[in-house]
């Protein structure tokens, strides 16, 4: 576990370098991401950097944020300079799959605000293509859920519904999440096209062509991969 907290501090690291002063910056959610957070408040208290105004994706990391001092507004309407955030699968084309934080919605909102979107992560979440190892999380509204189930359910989706019937998992957005699993797997642009039409879908976990590169960290050490994307 040390290890692999180690190769998350590494790419948060090579990720930071990326930051100037002035910058308007989104801040991810979850384990990765709460790294670049303290990498970055470590960097304001020292005074090496200066200016630099964030906005967070959940309020997990606004309470990280702000107990490190990091000055955070409300997104603006131009936007972020650079958003830098986690992932849960990622593949060479940098197709990723996000949510199992389930911060889902606020993390691509903030993502796609920024001119630059950077990806941090160790390098098993390396994937040749989405669903290896993750299910596609969908942030659905509680009302008429079962509906919504049954919509999913006929794109060949066996969903779960996260935390479970009994004490189901709510968002920050007061909301709940469908975790989907695809046994005979699906097309990933195809997939978000049709999610995004389906009444009750909030937002779904497919963040496709959105990043500029990502920093994975491993053994041999931290490796940059930028899109294969033809």
């Amino acid at each position: 576990m040390q290890t692999l907290e180690r190769y998350k501090r590494d790419a948060a690291e090579r990720a930071l370098a990326l930051v100037e002063p002035g910058m308007l910056l989104g801040l991810g959610s979850g384990s990765t991401a709460r790294h670049f957070i303290a990498g970055l408040g470590e960097r304001l208290a020292a005074g090496a950097l200066q200016r630099v105004l964030a906005v967070p994706s959940s309020r997990e990391s606004e309470t990280q944020a702000a107990a490190l001092g990091i000055p955070l507004i409300e997104l603006p309407a131009a936007g972020l300079d650079l958003a830098v955030d986690g992932m849960d699968e990622v593949t060479p084309e940098l197709d990723v799959i996000k949510g199992l934080g389930g911060a889902l919605t606020r993390e691509k909102i903030v993502a796609s605000s920024a001119r630059r979107f950077v990806l941090i992560g160790d390098d098993r979440k390396r994937v040749t293509r989405l669903g290896e190892r993750s299910p596609v999380p969908v942030e659905v509204v509680a009302f008429g859920q079962h509906r919504t189930r049954a919509l999913l359910e006929e794109l060949g989706a066996q969903p779960a519904l996260r935390g479970g019937d009994a004490d189901p998992f709510v968002t920050d957005n007061g909301n709940i999440v469908f975790d989907l699993s695809f046994p005979d797997g699906f097309e990933p642009e195809e997939l978000a096209r049709t999610l995004a039409t389906l009444p009750g879908v909030v937002e779904h976990g497919l963040f496709l062509g959105m990043a500029e590169r990502a920093f994975l960290a491993g053994e041999g050490g931290v490796t940059q991969w930028t899109s294969q994307r033809p």
